[in-house]
């Protein structure tokens, strides 16, 4: 690390290791039995202090995620190594190298084209451990405001192929979505973003057995040939979970809400 972060105050740190622990316990109980294995907790860090982020670390959470590229280096730069960083803001394939630059970087939820994933694959270090871990973002709702490949055409099945067959350095992890909040907000109502992304990675996971099977099926997913699904944020992660999701990405349910740099208080901003 480098200079000492500021201890956020005794009432604060108290309020984080709290809700990281209501927020545990309720990803707990929404994945019940129907899970192999216990699915991952993102907590997403946008516009919070690094000093935040290290309670929270202290309290245990390795995995945290960051929206903007810069926000995410100078985070990685103040905190400890083996926190395992999640990008999931747009990506720009201008922005790989530095991306690809950090140390922990643990994975690129966001993957939309060839060019991104080449950038990645081509910056990456060749000393690297491990492959670094993309998601392949699927616009399960079809909003205009909403980044991501359609969930039916050829496009996101391409896009597979080419990190599988020209990526060496980069894992194909599975597939990520945002969803429309409005499906989130209807009680008792399947929530068809997530059931859309479901079957989209049951569909894709046949093709990629189909064209690649054998000792590729270790090249992606959790080294069996099974894509993991990242679905589900503060407001929706237990309906994600119940519908399947392998990770969740929970921040104002953690941090409390957030405001942009230079915005007051009682501003509302749309976070994860």
């Amino acid at each position: 690390m480098t200079a000492p972060l500021t201890r956020p105050s005794e009432k604060r740190s108290l309020e984080l290791v709290e809700n990281l622990t209501e927020i545990r316990e309720r990803v707990r109980q929404a994945a019940g039995s129907s899970h192999a294995s216990p699915p991952a907790l993102v907590a997403v860090s946008k516009y919070k202090p690094a000093a935040d982020i290290l309670v929270c670390y202290d309290a245990g959470q390795r995995d945290f995620g960051e929206n903007y590229v810069q926000e995410l280096v100078d985070k990685a730069e103040a905190l400890p190594r083996d926190i395992r960083w999640h990008f999931i803001g747009t990506l720009q394939s201008n922005k790989a190298k530095i991306l690809a630059s950090i140390p922990n970087i643990y994975s690129v939820q966001t993957v939309t084209s060839a060019k991104a994933a080449s950038g990645l694959n081509k910056a990456l270090h060749a000393e690297r451990a491990e492959p670094l871990n993309v998601l392949l973002q699927v616009n399960t709702s079809g909003e205009d405001n909403k980044s991501g490949l359609v969930s039916t055409g050829d496009e996101l099945a391409a896009l597979a192929r080419h990190v599988l067959a020209e990526c060496p350095r980069l894992r194909l992890h599975g597939l990520m979505t945002i969803g429309s909040l409005s499906e989130s907000l209807e009680a008792g109502v399947e929530n068809r973003d997530f059931a859309m992304l479901v079957h989209t990675r049951d569909t894709l996971q046949g093709v990629l057995r189909a064209e690649f099977g054998g000792e590729k099926l270790s090249a992606w997913g959790d080294g069996a040939g099974r894509l993991l699904l990242s679905m589900g944020m503060s407001s929706d992660f237990e309906a994600a979970l119940k519908a399947g999701s392998d990770i969740v990405r929970v921040g104002t349910g953690i941090f409390g809400e957030r405001h942009k740099k230079g915005e007051q208080k009682g501003e509302q901003t749309s976070v994860p």
